[in-house]
This record gives structure tokens, C-alpha cells and sequence, in this order.
């Protein structure tokens, strides 16, 4: 019988040992060989640029000069998982190295004196069809992220400075990220640009919530609440979100969803509000009937089961085990995980591959992705298998 806890802490071998640096499906732009031409300068060479690397099966990396490095959410999600190792096993260690990583992170923020609060970007240039972000630019997904797990490490190590740092990147969001567009009211994913995302608007709103209710701010839950609605009543009849609202984000898929589904969760437990019931209860309903197989394996579009990717698989264990929590969740979660690690598991190699699509497999192995992904949502699953998750967790 396979020991997951066992495969788990190969995987967090494997990371460790390349210091929890590595590939991304975005990173291509950090090419030295793209930089020292006069294309780098153009969108759409940098679009396509981007799109060949994440799209290719082939690792073309080495040889177009990107190199390996952390990502600040990667190792943001690996002190999750170090956390919840702790917890089950009450291994100092695990500490330490969260309070190493940790350390790293903090000399990681973003530009302090023009972002005047704790904030946390990518380590590579990003180019998407509508904007263009810098290196270091600080985006929401990344901050709360990396904000949830310094502050739960802070937590557990009594270090309130730690907490503070954590719990300033609200101010951050608030004042940098918040948008008054028409009748619409939400956070932006990156400061300058005014696309409403749900889950970047949700998770910031669950962030801004948490913040405001440890920080006695009344104003910052009353605007975090303000934006959740927003994307509340932008929820389908049948309980579906698409993407966001462009013309390009028309579309419905699994982790979004369960980012969605989680973050709403998140905070209604922060602030103590059951208004947000409904609209988790029948998301989430829409969640369990549209993006999951028969067998466990987690379906990336509502339509398609394909691309099968390790980070949906990852963010369902989340949603199931969070949101859901019943023992028709648990059931279903234990088929996700036998299911990820029969497609997705490579035991030669103790790591999991990017992503199969219907005609081809990609086994590249994407750090921030793929790889810390999958060791946090398996060291959860196991502590909660365990019986050793309380309610706050």
C-alpha cells in the first residue's frame, strides 16, 4: 500500500535539494538570449515568447538561458506545507526551515519605498494580452500567499513582528489594488490595471477581511465585504463563476472555482458572517457536479477533463476538505488523491509532472506549479486524514 506521507517527504527532499529553485510555466522572459535582442521590446514577441515556453513539452530553458530560482508564492506554499508537517508531527525542524524560507521571503518584498507596505511579485517578467508586468511587481495572488503563510508562522513561533509584516500587505491591497469602476467595486490583480478576476478580487477580500477583524479596522472589512459581494452577485444562476470580465475571461475551470469557493469561506469565517452561505453552498454544489470524473481525476474545464493538471488536483484537495468537509467530501478527496498520483506521480524521480492533455504529456517540472502544490495539499490531506485539523485550519 502506498504511504503518502512517505511520498510527500521525498518530494520535499527533492525540492529541498534544489533549494526550492526551479522552472515556471511563465518564466521564459527571464531568457538571456530573448534580452539581448531588440525583440525582447516588442509585445507580442514577448507574448509568444512566453506562451512557446509554457505550451512546449520540451524543455527548451537551458538552452534559451533561463535560469533556475525561487518564486516568492512557491516558497510561500512550501512554508504551508512545512507548517502543516509540523503540526501533524511537532518536528521542530520543520520550523526551522519555514523561518529560513521565511527569512528569504522578507528580503524578497517589493519595492517598499513605492509600494509603501508588505507586498510580493514574481521573479519573472510577464507578459498577458491586456498588460505587461515587470519582475518584483507586486500581484494579489502572490501577496496573499505569501502573507497567509508568514503570518501562520508567526503564529506558531509567537514572533508578532512576523505577523505584523503579514498583515500589512492588506493596507497594500487596500490602497493599491482597490477599483471603483462603473457599479462595480473590486481588487485588481495588479496595481494599474482595472480587470475585474474573481479569485484575485476574492482572495484579496479575504485577506483585507482577516486583517481588518485582528486589526480592529472596521473601514478594511467593510470594503473587503463590499468587494465580495461584488463577485457574489456575479455568480451564476447554477452557481458557476467564469474567469473575470473580459471578453477573454469567458471561460469556467476547476481551481478558479475552488479559489473562489475557498476564499469566500475564508472569509466568512474571519469576519463571523453567514451571508456568504448560499452562495458557497451552491458554488460549491456546481463544483462537486462539473469538475471531477468518476474515478477521482479532476477535470480543469467544466466542459473538458483536459489539460489534467497536478495544480487543479492540488486546489481540490483545499476545496473538498475545506469548503466541503463532509464524508462524501473526504471520500471523494481520497479518489483526487489516488487519482493525482496514478496520472500525475513520477517514483523515479519523486515529483509530480506539469500537465497531460489528450495527445501529449508534459513532465516538466515547474516549482512554484506543480511541485510545492502538490507537497502542501498532500501534507493537509494527511494532517486532516489524520484527525489532527481544528477548526480554525
Amino acid at each position: 500500500m502506498l504511504d503518502i506521507a512517505q511520498l510527500n517527504a521525498h518530494l520535499l527532499d527533492q525540492s529541498r535539494a534544489s533549494e526550492f529553485a526551479g522552472y515556471d510555466p511563465f518564466d521564459s522572459l527571464n531568457s538571456r538570449l530573448l534580452m539581448a535582442t531588440p525583440f525582447y521590446r516588442s509585445k507580442w514577441v514577448r507574448l509568444a515568447w512566453l506562451q512557446f515556453g509554457k505550451r512546449s513539452p520540451i524543455n527548451f530553458r537551458p538552452i534559451m538561458g533561463v535560469p533556475k530560482r525561487r518564486n516568492p508564492k512557491g516558497v510561500g506554499l512550501f512554508i504551508g506545507g512545512l507548517l502543516e508537517d509540523y503540526r501533524r508531527t511537532q518536528d521542530g525542524a520543520y520550523l526551522d526551515e519555514a523561518r529560513q524560507l521565511a527569512d528569504w521571503l522578507l528580503g524578497e518584498r517589493s519595492d517598499p519605498e513605492m509600494w509603501r507596505h508588505s507586498c510580493w511579485g514574481y521573479h519573472f517578467d510577464w507578459q498577458a494580452r491586456a498588460f505587461y508586468v515587470p519582475a518584483g511587481k507586486p500581484n494579489i495572488i502572490t501577496t496573499f500567499y505569501v502573507s497567509k503563510a508568514l503570518y501562520d508562522l508567526g503564529e506558531l513561533t509567537n514572533d508578532t513582528a512576523l505577523q505584523a509584516v503579514a498583515l500589512d500587505s492588506a493596507r497594500f491591497i487596500s490602497k493599491s489594488l482597490y477599483i471603483e469602476k462603473g457599479e462595480r467595486c473590486f481588487y485588481a490583480y495588479i496595481p494599474g490595471e482595472d480587470a475585474l478576476v474573481h479569485n484575485a478580487s476574492l482572495w484579496g477580500a479575504a485577506w483585507c477581511g482577516f486583517a481588518g477583524k485582528l486589526m480592529n479596522d472596521t473601514a478594511l472589512i467593510e470594503q473587503s465585504m463590499h468587494v465580495a459581494r461584488q463577485s457574489v452577485a456575479a455568480q451564476a444562476a447554477d452557481g458557476s463563476w467564469v474567469y473575470g470580465a473580459r471578453n477573454h475571461h469567458q471561460f469556467i475551470d476547476g481551481f478558479h472555482t475552488g479559489y473562489n469557493l475557498e476564499a469566500l469561506h475564508f472569509l466568512a469565517n474571519a469576519v463571523g458572517t453567514d451571508e456568504f452561505d448560499y452562495s458557497i453552498t451552491r458554488g460549491y454544489q456546481y463544483y462537486i457536479e462539473n469538475f471531477f470524473t468518476e474515478d477521482g481525476t479532476a477535470k480543469y474545464y467544466n466542459n473538458t477533463v483536459y489539460p489534467i493538471d497536478m495544480h487543479n488536483f492540488a486546489q481540490a484537495i483545499f476545496t473538498l476538505l475545506k469548503v466541503g468537509g463532509r464524508p462524501e467530501d473526504i471520500a471523494l478527496c481520497d479518489k483526487v488523491v489516488g487519482r493525482s498520483i496514478d496520472l500525475m506521480y513520477m517514483p523515479n524521480k519523486a515529483r509530480f509532472i506539469y500537465q497531460k492533455t489528450r495527445w501529449m504529456t508534459n513532465r516538466i517540472s515547474y516549482v512554484r506549479w506543480t511541485q510545492a502544490w502538490a507537497y502542501y495539499a498532500l501534507a493537509f490531506y494527511i494532517r486532516y486524514k489524520e484527525g489532527l485539523i481544528d477548526e480554525a485550519n
